[in-house]
């Protein structure tokens, strides 16, 4: 997942009309006079550290407010400068003056964001809270005022290069999208809508981050997680211990609907009790109960989509997609949902059958599937998860996996830092080297869970790349793996090694950036093309060739026996139908709640939901969606409201591509530059539809998808 924050709009935030009459003379004195605090503040120069890299051993929590304060009083300094400008408006003293705008403030959302969601606490949690309807106005101040969207609107495009030429109609549809041709009036509302929205978005976030916490599950007696590894039950003791219930053993929640452990755990009632702690985690009428925030959320952002004069939000948010319109996103989803369905009801069959002849005597629950599905693997493919699981130590598959491909495919190479400061002992930081050995990046990673951090996994930068500001990336990778005990291994499953090839697809989209605004570099692009680049790293887990160098058992040293590489390559499109419908199933739900039309149309959240999966066919108990709307992150506090389906377009994309590359050599560095060339370094300066033909020399085709899932042959 890419993380898509409000902080990334802050490389071209303005001020409302209001503003604009102030003097110059008055703008002077609204900025805060230098003190102290200040002048000692990390966030008000640049950091010393390579490539801006975030001096983290400076960084207090104290820091964050007079640095906000500060840096939107300067930014809007400089923008009403911009706005106010007698000269004539042309590309540099407007387009290129709105890119250079709001040093400080960038510099500290960017850092706050990525601690909010890494390593928050009590304090940043609360100023998230106060700031975000202040960040939200300070951007309806940007793009609905008048006097600078004329002058962005009265640039020519005559003589400007095509990617300076892109930035202007980049500039021109944000203003529009945003609301710059609504009435004063309209636009006194949306600034009233967004900053509620904003509000509502983080109270959602913190609510969901402690519901998580709170959910765990703590057992008495050890027996009841039979199934599971020494060193599992080891972690889980010292997590209750950590959590004050030693002696206990604690099941962590992960953001999931399903949750890793339930194929292993033989105890089907502790299978029943840690899946619903994770279904009705934020539904349990507490504080931490986040249904009345939703459909606050829904609603809100119905009325902003009709005051833009959409029928609903997710017309209205689609429209700089590369699907554009809800009906062509539903299309393609529909054209996945009903094969997947299909298989996932064969699937269910071979898993009750299974469950029958164990003269089990229950229907097949939700609980049991990925209980049940492990032994239907094992059975059809004599594959095992515990078998696996030697072979892939975390550290082994990042270096010896990730980077290796990194450097076959593209010519990288990295080098481990421990001499810069990082916000976790955790953390991990690396230098990375282009082909020709020229540093390129500064590369952060973060691997265990914990408390102070969102579930799932993403990938955010601290320092965007940008030739007119000088800077190279500086990106971090987050995960939320089980951190073992301590001078134990970290053994992950070759699902979670999918998830590191992943998230560094990302990372490399980020690293490979080429442009010279910052609001058009590296993953700066449509949600439904920001996470090709990243599906289409994961296949490299499964090449021979890297396989081999990374799949090593952690106590031999030996490499994985090629029959077991084997029996996981047959297995590839196992248990594919009931992965694909989670996933569309919850793509769905999030496009229904953002194609209502009318408020009349919203009912409770759990009975909303229903609706939504019967009337798409979704009927089968046992396959519930990925994310059940309570703790459905990606949509109410993550980004992707609206665009969950961004995983099923960009996967298509991804399989067509990888396709191309399979029939033409495969992990060549001579492909990987073709890629390279096309698709990651042109950030999104480019038509992207036409970035992907010139790469496959055709247009988008689903089949290669559906194939690559087992759906057709």
């Amino acid at each position: 997942m890419k993380n898509i924050s409000s902080v990334l709009l802050i490389s071209a935030l303005a001020f409302n009309q209001s503003c604009t009459t102030m003097k110059q003379t008055d703008i002077q004195q609204e900025l805060p006079a230098p003190d102290p605090s200040l002048s000692s503040n990390p966030f008000m120069k640049k950091s010393k550290l390579q490539y801006e890299a975030p001096e983290f051993d400076k960084i207090k929590n104290e820091h964050f407010k007079p640095a906000f304060n500060y840096g939107l009083k300067q930014h809007e300094a400089e923008i009403i400068k911009i706005a106010n400008n007698p000269a004539a408006p042309t590309f540099e003293n407007t387009i290129v003056a709105l890119e250079k705008s709001g040093e400080v403030l960038r510099r500290a959302q960017i850092v706050f964001s990525n601690l909010t969601s890494a390593n928050t606490n009590p304090t940043l949690q609360a100023l998230d809270e106060e700031y975000a309807p202040i960040f939200a106005a300070h951007s309806d101040k940007l793009y609905l005022n008048e006097n600078l969207y004329k002058r962005i609107q009265s640039i020519k495009e005559d003589g400007l290069d095509s990617e300076s030429k892109r930035l202007v109609q980049y500039y021109k549809q944000n203003f529009e999208i945003a609301g710059a041709n609504l009435s004063a009036a309209d636009k006194e509302k949306l600034k009233q809508l967004n900053q509620e929205l904003a509000s509502l978005s983080t109270q959602y976030s913190n609510k969901l981050l402690e519901a998580r916490k709170q959910g765990g599950v703590f057992f008495s007696d050890a027996k009841e997680l039979d199934g599971l590894s020494a060193d599992e039950i080891a972690a889980a003791a010292a997590d209750a211990k950590t959590a004050g219930q030693p002696g206990k053993y604690l099941l962590a929640l992960q953001n999931t609907t399903q949750q890793p452990l339930l194929q292993n755990l033989k105890n089907r009632a502790t299978r029943e009790k840690l899946f619903k702690a994770s279904w009705t985690r934020a539904e349990k009428g507490d504080a931490n109960d986040t249904r009345s925030t939703i459909e606050q959320l829904a609603k809100l952002r119905l009325k902003k989509a009709q005051i833009l004069g959409k029928k609903n939000f997710a017309e209205w948010k689609l429209q700089d997609q590369m699907a554009k319109t809800p009906e062509a996103a539903t299309k393609l989803m529909n054209q996945i949902a009903t094969p997947a369905v299909e298989t996932a009801r064969r699937e269910a069959k071979d898993i009750q059958d299974l469950i029958d002849q164990q003269k089990g005597g229950f229907k097949v629950e939700p609980w049991d599937w990925n209980f049940y599905a492990e032994q239907v693997r094992k059975a059809k493919f004599d594959l095992d998860e515990s078998e696996i699981k030697p072979y892939f130590e975390i550290t082994t598959v990042l270096e010896k996996g990730v980077f290796f491909a990194a450097e076959k495919f593209y010519g990288l190479t990295f080098k481990k830092r421990t001499d810069l400061p990082v916000y976790h002992p955790d953390v991990v930081t690396y230098e990375v080297f282009d082909h020709d050995g020229k540093s390129i990046a500064i590369y952060y990673l973060d691997f265990y869970t914990r408390d102070s951090k969102n579930g799932g996994a993403w990938m955010s930068n601290f320092v965007e790349q940008s030739y007119l500001l000088g800077t190279k990336p500086v990106i971090v990778n987050c995960y939320n793996y089980q951190k073992p005990a301590p001078g134990k291994p970290s053994l992950i499953s070759y699902d979670d090694v999918s998830t590191i090839f992943h998230e560094f697809g990302h990372s490399i989209h980020g690293m490979f950036a080429s442009q010279k605004y910052p609001s058009l570099s590296g993953t700066n692009v449509p949600r439904d093309f920001v996470e090709f680049p990243s599906q289409i790293n994961e296949h490299w887990a499964l090449d021979p060739v890297v396989l081999k160098n990374y799949a090593v058992h952690y106590e031999t040293k030996q490499p994985i026996p090629q029959a077991l590489v084997d029996k996981i390559k047959k297995a590839s499109t196992f248990n594919q139908g009931y992965m694909t419908t989670e996933l569309v199933s919850a793509a769905e739900l999030d496009m229904d709640w953002h194609t209502v039309s009318n408020e009349s149309q919203f009912i409770p959240v759990l009975d909303f939901e229903k609706q939504s999966l019967a009337s798409h066919g979704f009927n089968l108990a046992t396959v519930p969606p990925r994310y059940h709307t309570p703790y459905f992150a990606h949509i109410w506090g993550g980004g992707y409201s609206a665009g969950y389906y961004a995983y099923l377009w960009s996967e298509t994309l991804d399989n067509d591509a990888w396709e191309w590359i399979s029939k033409n050599g495969g992990l060549t560095r001579e492909n990987g530059d073709r890629f390279r060339k096309y698709i990651l370094s042109v950030g999104n300066s480019v038509d992207l539809n036409q970035a992907f033909r010139d790469f496959t020399g055709h247009d988008p085709d689903i089949k290669p998808l559906l194939r690559n899932r087992g759906f057709i042959k």
